[in-house]
């Protein structure tokens, strides 16, 4: 067990008996009244965010959980997507629902399975921050196009939908941010 003054972001705890993680925190002492903590609590399994009180010093049941290294393989099927862990080449198929952005997955690619450690699941797949990808498809830039922050559509090499910069063109490596689905910026 542990209290409010343990808090801190990514911390998984229990909260009505469901795994929740910490995105941010916030102890605040009022001029009048009990000093509390106001939380930004991400479900793990939906992805839920929602703000939560707790008074301080109240008692919270933490969660084990472990992150484990995997490189992924190749998609089985439609929504199954199989794994190797990099330590012991133990293999593990996930589903798509648990992959935080399956569309940038790339074969290869290493990425975090966290797993519930009571009871050995995996709760979710998390890529790295930023992935480099190869634009396969995008249409040509009109030049003297660029007063704006215009964007184009782009398809890079795992099938996935980017926004690029009208300067873009096709056979480029660039930068795609993994929590927002968003070009970042180009690979030199």
């Amino acid at each position: 067990m542990a209290t409010t003054a343990d808090f801190k972001n990514g911390l998984c705890i229990v909260y009505n008996n469901e795994l929740w993680t910490i995105v941010e925190f916030l102890h605040v002492k009022p001029g009048k009244g009990n000093t509390f903590v106001r939380t930004k609590l991400k479900h793990i399994k939906t992805g839920r965010v929602q703000e939560i009180r707790f008074d301080a010093g109240v008692k919270i049941e933490l969660a084990r959980v472990e992150r484990r290294p995997y490189q992924f393989l190749y998609k089985e099927g439609d929504n199954s997507y199989c794994f190797m862990h990099t330590e012991t080449y133990e293999q593990l198929s996930i589903e798509g629902d648990l992959i935080n952005n399956p569309g940038l997955l790339k074969e290869g690619q290493t990425v975090e399975i966290m797993y519930h450690a009571d009871t050995d699941t995996p709760l979710t797949c998390e890529l790295p921050a930023f992935v480099d990808l190869q634009v396969t498809y995008t249409e040509p830039g009109v030049k003297g196009d660029t007063a704006t922050n215009s964007l184009k559509r782009a398809i890079v090499e795992t099938g996935a939908e980017v926004f690029v910069p009208l300067f873009i063109e096709t056979g480029e490596m660039i930068k795609v941010d993994t929590r927002t689905n968003k070009y970042s910026e180009r690979v030199k």
